[in-house]
C-alpha cells in the first residue's frame, strides 16, 4: 500500500464511522477539524515560511465576527434586496469576513513583517491583543457580552444546525484546504515559500520578491483562519471575544509545532494531540488536585516542553517515519523533458566580447572604513574573469555591489547595459545574472532537485492559485526538466533525489551552480566554486566553465586557488585593501611585482604556489 492509498483509506473509514460517533465524539472532532485549518496556516507560515505569529486567534475572530454581525444585524436586514432570502446571510458573512481578512492581514503584514526576530513574535501579539479588546469594545459587535441569534448554515434546504450535519462541511473544507496547500507546496511558488526561511538574500538572488511573498503568505494563512472562525460562529450559533485571546492564539501555535510546524498533516495531527489532552485534563485533573486551581494550563505546559524537548521537528515526522516503514516506496514522478522548450522562457545570449556586467568608480564606506575604493571592473561575454585578492581586500563586499545584494554608496554598476544601481538582486537576476554563494545556501531538506529548480523561478509564471489547483503541472515538468538537464550536466545526477544536505560541502557548491545555470543567465558570478572540492572534482569544474565559456557566458570568478585560477581565467584583476592593484591576463599578473609583492609576498612564493 502507497502513503496516497493509506490516506485515502482513512478518509473513507473516518466518513464511513461518522454516523456511527457519539455525540459529543463528533463535536469534538468538529473543533480538531476547525483548530487543524488555523493550524495548516500556521504551518505554511511558520513553519515553511519562517514566520511566527501568535495572533491567529484574531483573525479567526475576524471571519466570526464579520459573519455573526451580517446575520444578526439590523441594518444588513433592510439592505437585503427583496429577492434574497435570509439563508443567504451566512454566505455574505463569509465574503465580508475573507475581505475583512485580507485587508487587515495585509495592512498588519505590510507594518509587522518588516521586524526580524523575536520582534516579529512580539509584534504579532501586540495586534493580536489590539483586535481581541476591539471585538470587546465594540457596541455593534455586542461588547464583551458577545452576539446571539446566529443562525444555523443552509445549503439549499438543508439545515446543518447539528454538529452531525455541520461536521462534514468542516472536514471537507480541512480536507480541500491541506490538498490545496500541498499542491501549493509542491511547485514553483512553494520552492520560492520555502525559501523565505533559509534565507531572504539566497531567495532574491533567485528571482524572489521575498517582501511580497511573505505578505501573500501571512494573508493566506489569515483567510485560513477566517474560514474556521466563520464556521465556528455558526456551529456554536453565538459569539463572544473570549474563544479569540492570545493566550488560544498560543495554543494554535502550539498545535503546529508539536505536530510537525514544516508539515501540513502535522497541523491535524497537533489539533488532535491538544484538543484531546486538554479535554482529558480538565476532566482528570479535579479528580486528582482538587477544582479549586487551574491546574490543566500548568500540566499541559509541562507536557509541551517535554514534546518539545523530545520531538523538537514535531511528532508527524516520527509517525511517518514509523508507517513508512510498512508502506511501498513512492515511485518518482518522471520528469518530461519535452515540455521544456516547449513552456519555459528563453534569453538569448550576447555575442562574444559584448561587455555585460560593468563596474565604474564604484566605492562603498561602511562608516570611516573604506571597504571599496574606486573599483572599475568588466565582465564580457564569452570570457572568465577572475577576482583575486587576500583575504580582506574586498572582495565579497565588491561582489554583494555588482550582484544586487548591497548598494555602493558612489558608482555606477551596470548589467546588459542598463544602470542598476539601488536595484534589488532580483531585478539583477531578472536580466540574467546568476550567482552562488562564498558560504553555501541551499534548501538543506530538500532534494537537489527542487535546489535546482529555484534557479529557475524567473521563467515560470504560474501563480498561487494555478498551483493550488494543479493547473502548473506541464510548466511544473518544464522547470524540474530544466533542473534535471543542469544538474546532469554538472555530474550530480545520481544524486538528483536525494536532500542537498546529505551531500558533501564540495558537491553541494556544485548544485548551486547547477542552480544559477537553471535560470539561464547571461552572466555567472562564482564565489569561491572550487573551495572543498577534490582534484578531480577542480578538473571536471574547469571543463564545465570552459565549455559555458565557449557557449557564450561572461563568467566572474572569486577564487583562493591559484592553479585554479591561472589555468582558467582569461582576464584577472588584483585587489588589496578595497583597490584595484593589477589588471590582465594570467601572464601579466603573474609577472606583475606590485602582486607578487602585495598580494603573495615575493615571486618565489607566487611561482610555487602556481606551479
Amino acid at each position: 500500500m502507497t502513503s496516497k492509498a493509506l490516506t485515502l483509506t482513512f478518509i473513507a473509514a473516518f466518513a464511513i464511522a461518522w454516523g456511527f460517533l457519539p455525540e459529543f465524539t463528533v463535536t469534538l472532532c468538529n473543533y480538531i477539524g476547525l483548530y487543524a485549518l488555523v493550524a495548516a496556516g500556521l504551518v505554511l507560515l511558520t513553519g515553511v515560511g519562517g514566520m511566527t505569529s501568535f495572533g491567529q486567534a484574531a483573525f479567526v475572530g475576524t471571519g466570526a465576527y464579520a459573519t455573526a454581525w451580517v446575520c444578526t444585524s439590523s441594518l444588513v436586514a433592510q439592505w437585503l434586496p427583496g429577492w434574497l432570502s435570509t439563508s443567504w446571510l451566512p454566505w455574505l458573512g463569509l465574503l465580508l469576513g475573507l475581505a475583512c481578512t485580507a485587508g487587515v492581514a495585509w495592512f498588519l503584514g505590510l507594518v509587522t513583517l518588516r521586524l526580524s526576530g523575536h520582534y516579529l513574535p512580539l509584534g504579532t501579539i501586540a495586534w493580536g491583543l489590539s483586535l481581541y479588546y476591539i471585538f470587546g469594545n465594540l457596541d455593534v459587535l455586542g461588547g464583551f457580552t458577545g452576539l446571539t441569534g446566529v443562525p444555523a448554515l443552509k445549503i439549499g434546504d438543508v439545515s446543518l444546525a447539528s454538529p452531525q450535519s455541520l461536521g462534514p462541511v468542516i472536514w471537507a473544507i480541512l480536507l480541500l484546504a491541506l490538498w490545496a496547500l500541498h499542491n501549493l507546496l509542491d511547485s514553483r511558488e512553494g520552492r520560492a515559500i520555502r525559501a523565505l526561511k533559509s534565507g531572504r538574500v539566497m531567495a532574491e538572488s533567485m528571482g524572489v520578491n521575498t517582501a511580497h511573498y511573505r505578505i501573500k503568505l501571512f494573508v493566506l494563512a489569515a483567510l485560513l483562519a477566517a474560514v474556521s472562525g466563520w464556521l465556528y460562529a455558526h456551529m456554536q450559533r453565538f459569539i463572544n471575544p473570549t474563544p479569540f485571546n492570545i493566550n488560544i492564539g498560543i495554543e494554535y501555535l502550539f498545535m503546529a509545532v508539536v505536530g510537525g510546524a514544516g508539515y501540513l498533516w502535522g497541523a491535524l495531527l497537533g489539533a488532535a494531540v491538544i484538543t484531546l489532552l486538554k479535554e482529558q485534563l480538565q476532566d482528570l485533573l479535579p479528580k486528582l488536585l482538587g477544582s479549586s486551581g487551574n491546574f490543566e494550563i500548568i500540566v499541559f505546559g509541562l507536557m509541551m516542553l517535554l514534546v518539545l524537548q523530545y520531538f523538537a521537528d514535531g511528532l508527524w515526522p516520527r509517525l511517518a517515519a514509523f508507517v513508512r516503514r510498512y508502506l511501498r516506496p513512492t515511485v518518482l514522478e518522471s520528469t518530461q523533458r519535452s515540455h521544456a522548450s516547449a513552456t519555459l522562457s528563453q534569453r538569448a545570449l550576447p555575442g562574444a566580447g559584448q561587455v555585460v556586467l560593468e563596474a565604474s568608480q564604484v566605492t562603498k564606506r561602511f562608516g570611516g572604513l573604506v571597504a571599496n575604493n574606486s573599483v572599475n571592473m568588466s565582465v564580457k561575454a564569452a570570457e572568465v574573469h577572475a577576482l583575486i585578492g587576500p583575504n580582506g581586500a574586498g572582495k565579497s563586499t565588491f561582489f554583494n555591489m555588482i550582484s544586487g545584494v548591497d548598494d555602493p554608496t558612489t558608482g555606477i554598476v551596470m548589467l546588459m547595459g542598463k544602470t542598476m544601481t539601488g536595484h534589488p538582486s532580483r531585478d539583477f537576476a531578472a536580466l540574467g545574472l546568476g550567482r552562488t554563494f562564498q558560504h553555501v545556501r541551499l534548501l538543506g531538506q530538500r532534494t537537489v532537485l527542487e535546489n535546482v529548480a529555484l534557479g529557475a523561478h524567473q521563467r515560470g509564471h504560474c501563480g498561487w492559485l494555478s498551483a493550488m489547483l494543479r493547473l502548473d503541472r506541464k510548466e511544473e515538468a518544464a522547470l524540474k526538466a530544466e533542473a534535471l538537464k543542469q544538474i546532469e550536466r554538472c555530474g550530480l545526477g545520481e544524486f538528483a533525489h536525494l536532500p542537498a544536505a546529505s551531500l558533501a560541502l564540495g558537491q553541494q557548491r556544485i548544485v548551486e551552480i547547477a542552480r544559477a545555470l537553471a535560470g539561464q543567465p547571461t552572466v555567472l558570478l562564482l564565489d569561491e566554486p572550487a573551495a572543498g572540492l577534490r582534484h578531480l572534482e577542480k578538473q571536471a569544474l574547469s571543463r564545465l566553465l570552459a565549455q559555458l565559456r565557449t557557449e557564450g557566458l561572461g563568467i566572474l570568478v572569486v577564487e583562493h586557488d591559484m592553479e585554479f585560477v591561472m589555468n582558467l581565467a582569461d582576464r584577472i584583476t588584483v585587489l588589496e585593501f578595497g583597490a584595484v592593484i593589477a589588471e590582465g591576463t594570467p601572464d601579466q599578473v603573474q609577472s606583475n611585482p606590485r602582486v607578487l609583492d602585495a598580494y603573495l609576498g615575493g615571486s618565489a612564493d607566487f611561482a610555487g604556489e602556481v606551479a
